[in-house]
Order: C-alpha cells, then sequence, then structure tokens
C-alpha cells in the first residue's frame, strides 16, 4: 500500500508503524492532501498522545467537574454526540449548537461552525471557558491539574516539566485530536484498489460527484469553506453563523462546511442538529431549500434527483462509514490512566 508518511518523534502504541530507530511514522494515503498542522513545532509523542487522551476524557476542564470534551464528542459517535441536537454543558444548560464529529483535524485551517478559531491548538480554549460549555478558566483548570495526583507525573513524562501550563494543556490536547485520522472506510478501500463499488453505491458515487462534490470535496469531504446551504434561520437560537465573526452581512447564515465521513454514526445533522436521517438530509438539497436570495452559488440551481437515485447517493454515502476508526480502543476512555485499572 502506497502512503505519504510524516516522521515524527518517540513511539507511541496507537497502531502506528515504526521504523528500526523506534521513530513513529503517522501515515495517511497517498490521495489525502498534505496536512496543514505544523508537525514540527508540535511533534508528536507517546507521552504527549496518552496525556491528552486523558485530559480529552477528564471532567476536571470543567467548572463543576462534570463535563469533558467526550462528553459532547463521543469516539462511538465518531466524536459527535448522537443523543442531542444542540450540545450540553454545566449545569445542564443547552448550547445553541450541534456538536461536529472530530476526525482528520490535521488537515483543517479553522474549526467552530463558523471558523472562530483558526488553529487547533487554541480550539480547546472556546469550550473550556464557554459558560454554557465548561464554565471555567484556563487558569482555573491549570490549578486544578496541578494539585491533582495524576497529572503532574504526566505532565513530567510528556514535557519533563511537572510545572504546568496553558501551552503544554493545549499541546497535548491537540496530540490526541491528531490521532484521529479516519481511513479506512470502504471508500478508502476503493480508492486503494482493495474493493469494489456495487452498481447502486457506482451509481450513487456519480451522483455525488456531479452533485456535491464542490463542497465536500474528496477525499476528506469537506473543501474547509462556509457556506449558506438554505436552512431557514431557527428563531429561537437566532445563530447567523460565520456573520457573528466578521460581521459582514454576505456571511449570514453561512456555516463551516462538514465532512461526510462517518455519516451513520454522527447523527443529527446540520450546525443546529435539525436533521434526525440521512433520508432527511437528501431531502433538504432537493427540496427543502430557503432563502435563495443569499444561497451559496453551488445551490442556486436545484439538484433534482429521482427516488432511485437518493437510494443510490445514500448506497454510496454509506461507504464513507470507517468501523476501525469509530470503533478503535486507542481513542477511547482511557481507564488505566484515570480509573488506574
Amino acid at each position: 500500500m502506497s502512503k505519504k508518511t510524516i516522521i515524527l518523534l518517540a513511539v507511541v502504541t496507537l497502531g502506528f508503524a515504526f521504523d528500526s530507530s523506534g521513530i513513529l511514522e503517522l501515515t495517511y494515503p497517498e490521495y489525502f492532501p498534505e496536512p496543514v498542522y505544523d508537525l514540527k513545532k508540535n511533534p508528536l509523542t507517546s507521552e504527549k498522545i496518552r496525556l491528552g487522551r486523558a485530559l480529552f476524557y477528564d471532567n476536571i476542564l470543567s467548572a463543576d467537574n462534570t463535563v469533558s470534551c467526550a462528553s459532547c464528542h463521543s469516539p462511538y459517535n465518531a466524536f459527535a454526540h448522537s443523543d442531542h441536537d444542540l450540545s450540553h454543558g454545566i449545569g445542564d444548560q443547552i448550547g445553541t449548537r450541534n456538536a461536529p464529529a472530530l476526525m482528520n483535524l490535521a488537515w483543517h485551517n479553522s474549526f467552530m461552525w463558523d471558523g472562530a478559531i483558526n488553529h487547533l491548538d487554541m480550539q480547546a480554549l472556546a469550550p473550556i471557558s464557554h459558560p454554557k460549555e465548561m464554565g471555567d478558566s484556563i487558569t482555573n483548570v491549570i490549578s486544578k491539574l496541578q494539585h491533582s495526583k495524576i497529572y503532574p507525573k504526566l505532565f513530567q513524562e510528556a514535557y519533563q516539566d511537572s510545572v504546568i501550563t496553558g501551552e503544554y494543556l493545549l499541546k497535548a490536547l491537540s496530540q490526541f485530536q491528531l490521532t484521529l485520522v479516519s481511513s479506512q472506510s470502504k471508500y478508502d478501500d476503493v480508492k486503494l484498489g482493495k474493493d469494489t463499488f456495487s452498481t447502486q453505491e457506482m451509481n450513487g458515487y456519480k451522483l455525488f460527484s456531479h452533485h456535491c462534490n464542490s463542497c465536500h470535496t474528496e477525499p476528506l469531504f469537506t473543501n474547509h469553506s462556509f457556506k449558506n446551504n438554505g436552512l431557514e434561520i431557527d428563531t429561537t437560537l437566532n445563530d447567523y453563523g460565520r456573520m457573528t465573526i466578521t460581521s459582514n452581512p454576505a456571511d449570514s447564515l453561512k456555516f463551516k462546511v462538514p465532512t461526510l465521513r462517518n455519516l451513520s454514526f454522527s447523527s443529527p445533522y446540520m450546525h443546529d442538529g435539525r436533521l434526525r436521517k440521512l433520508s432527511h438530509v437528501i431531502k433538504h438539497y432537493t427540496s427543502g431549500l430557503h432563502d435563495k436570495a443569499i444561497i451559496s452559488d453551488e445551490l442556486k440551481k436545484p439538484i433534482v434527483l429521482t427516488s432511485n437515485e437518493k437510494v443510490d447517493l445514500l448506497a454510496f454515502l454509506l461507504t464513507l462509514d470507517d468501523k476501525a476508526f469509530v470503533f478503535n480502543p486507542a481513542h477511547q476512555f482511557p481507564r488505566e490512566i484515570l480509573l488506574g485499572d
């Protein structure tokens, strides 16, 4: 199998490849683009990934020690959250957006549905400090970590420094999230010549290539841009998306294009979780578009599909499911660290 390879420092037991000197090789398919995250500035090591994984699952990052990153980003839902349309935070407060799936983050240059954050190392600051999410401050979180029984040792192992800093904390969280690479779906096997699409899946692939690929661009199935996809605004939430960041009226109701990988695991869909099923998503794009005055150019021409074509398109989308990613034990709750098992 031909692979592009990034040479990273140290040894890690997450199923990655090793060379004879013990240097970790984080591999990804040759048809993937080069990552945009600069790994030279935060080289992956097993100790930092281990620390980041513990932090991701630990409620200690929230003000009342009840909410972790994984509370909204479950590994079994492709690091999304299937139980709630909108995110839930401390005190069971309800947020204003659906928790997006997390995968292939080394290829992202913006984060959040509105692109408010432009670097993975800074992303965690937003939920940690948001009053309806974790509701804490980075200063208080660091204090709690410094006084915990396990974290001074984990930080010492990761950074050769038991003094915990915000930079160490944020970069460790990035370390774990950078390992969340999804590239083992049937689609990927077809790309590598290890499998073939069924007739129905191939028909769906052709429809996808014609109607959807401009925004949900292969192989990551997002072009990382912001689009108005014709959803009517929820007058309770009054969320105008990208415009809240740029103050540009042209960005009204534009939200980041999400990846289509692992859709079977990551419902509900859209920035506010209003659509529960993939069939509802397809119906939206074929008959539910609203506000054509400012809708993105790609959608101004109606998408017309027969009932059979909708089924074919759905069949292709299901080839993007990556069970090896979703059920990877290296991504799950670290009982041996947090519970001492």
